[in-house]
């Protein structure tokens, strides 16, 4: 199947929001048969290609909003991918659980807890990797 005219574009996109390391990772694991490889490029140029760069939002909040609606249709690798992106564009781990947190009276504790474990699991993954990984949150002080 010839990529079109979005691809490159795509492609460019997609490796600034995951990061070369993980879309080296990603193609060897998930991406690694004809059948996945598809879906990928089909990814690649419709969702990257044409999504990611339209007018009107920036990178970061589009990443927010990937965040959320996987939590909400319980999209559990997909939320790892865009929780890496939210945090590759400059989201902190105390913003992105807040947001998850705000979801609560939304979408209902068992779903956010998920979300939430997802999130804790994949951010000390990426402070293990070195990566621009957000901070792990503070405890709050204790009043005396």
């Amino acid at each position: 199947m010839s990529k079109g005219p979005n691809y490159a574009k795509g492609e460019a996109v997609r490796r600034e929001l995951i990061g070369e390391g993980e879309v080296t990772k990603i193609s060897e694991t998930v991406y690694d048969d004809p059948m996945m490889q598809k879906f990928r490029d089909y990814a690649i140029e419709a969702v990257f290609g044409m999504l990611w760069t339209r007018p009107g939002l920036d990178k970061k909040t589009r990443a927010l909003i990937c965040v959320v609606s996987d939590t909400a249709i319980h999209a559990w690798p997909e939320l790892k991918l865009h929780l890496r992106m939210a945090v590759n564009l400059g989201w902190t781990e105390d913003e992105l659980s807040e947001a998850l947190m705000h979801m609560n009276g939304y979408v209902g504790l068992p779903t956010v807890r998920h979300a939430m474990l997802v999130a804790r699991d994949l951010f000390a993954e990426m402070r293990a990797e070195g990566a621009a990984a957000p901070k792990p949150a503070k405890a709050p002080k204790k009043k005396k």
